[in-house]
């Protein structure tokens, strides 16, 4: 009688382990700069967050100052600032994340469809371009638009016969200044991505269209606009992950901090960086950064379930 031969072993392999290492230490040394730099920046600055917690004291510390639970969090949502900077942080991102969808799917179809495909490269250059300016570069565009005395808007104005516009202290007029900007600055941006996904569609798809009849519009409705579905679809879900963070130089250095137009221009990183340089008020500012990272969290949980339920194929996770 043969005896019994001993059953494989599924557990801990260390030859196994170490020959699995030795192959992939070249790609692990690779991603050794990147992970170090992940961990100092991304990680451990995430002790960061107990400041939420503490009224922070300089002498002590971090870990040492006084520990105060949830006072920092009951200030600054018993002030109006709470609901100014939320309200304005979600309703201006959430206006340019669908006017940036809109318009870059627009733009995209446009320049593939265009035949001179060097000329399209060329408007493709001039539409990028603005997005590798400096917002301080902007800031210095926008007054010499906007300048009470040596504006080029007043000036015109004043040549028609019309008053002067004292555009930084009028808060009626810049959330379509603030918009109109933002568009300009990263619409090339989204467009390069959804063209990336437009060259990737098979021709075989439009000759069958033209042969069918389709025209133009048909194709676009019937093969692009389902080919830039899934683009369209984790893009936008990545920016609602991101709609209680706003672009801190849009706010601030285009409005040139202006005091009379924080109704309009005060978000939730302005008030943040506010309140941490002109109050010192840290464990404030840390609360306030918290309930931001909190929302973007479950914005972005949220989105992501809601395309899952739809379409499973198109969520991130």
């Amino acid at each position: 009688m043969k005896p019994f031969a001993k059953p494989k072993s599924n557990g801990y392999n260390k030859q196994g382990f170490l020959k699995t290492f030795q192959k992939n230490l070249p790609l692990t040394i690779m991603a050794l700069p990147a992970l170090v730099v992940m961990f100092l920046f991304r990680y451990l600055p995430m002790s960061g967050l107990l400041l939420a917690f503490k009224r922070f004291s300089v002498p002590k510390g971090i870990f040492g100052s006084q520990w105060v639970a949830f006072k920092n969090f009951e200030f600054l949502f018993q002030t109006s600032d709470a609901w100014v900077i939320t309200r304005n942080t979600i309703l201006y991102n959430a206006l340019f994340i669908c006017m940036d969808l809109i318009l870059a799917v627009a733009m995209a179809i446009g320049l593939n469809e265009l035949l001179r495909k060097r000329r399209a490269k060329i408007y493709q250059t001039i539409f990028m371009a603005p997005y590798f300016l400096s917002w301080v570069v902007v800031s210095f565009m926008a007054f010499s638009l906007f300048s009470v005395d040596n504006g080029l808007f007043n000036h015109l104005l004043n040549y028609f016969g019309f008053s002067g516009v004292d555009w930084y202290s009028d808060p009626g007029k810049w959330p379509f200044i603030l918009t109109f900007f933002q568009i300009w600055k990263t619409i090339g941006y989204s467009t390069v991505m959804y063209i990336s996904t437009l060259t990737g569609i098979s021709n075989d798809y439009y000759e069958a269209a033209v042969i069918d009849g389709a025209t133009k519009w048909q194709q676009i409705r019937r093969i692009t606009l389902p080919c830039l579905k899934p683009m369209m679809i984790v893009l936008t879900i990545l920016a609602i992950g991101r709609i209680f963070y706003a672009d801190f130089g849009l706010f601030f250095q285009l409005p040139r901090n202006s005091g009379p137009l924080y109704p309009v221009t005060q978000v939730v990183d302005t008030y943040v960086y506010r309140a941490l340089k002109e109050t010192g008020n840290v464990g404030m500012a840390a609360a306030a950064s918290l309930y931001q990272s909190i929302v973007g969290f479950v914005l972005v949980v949220s989105a992501n379930l809601v395309v899952r339920r739809i379409e499973p194929d198109s969520a991130l996770f």
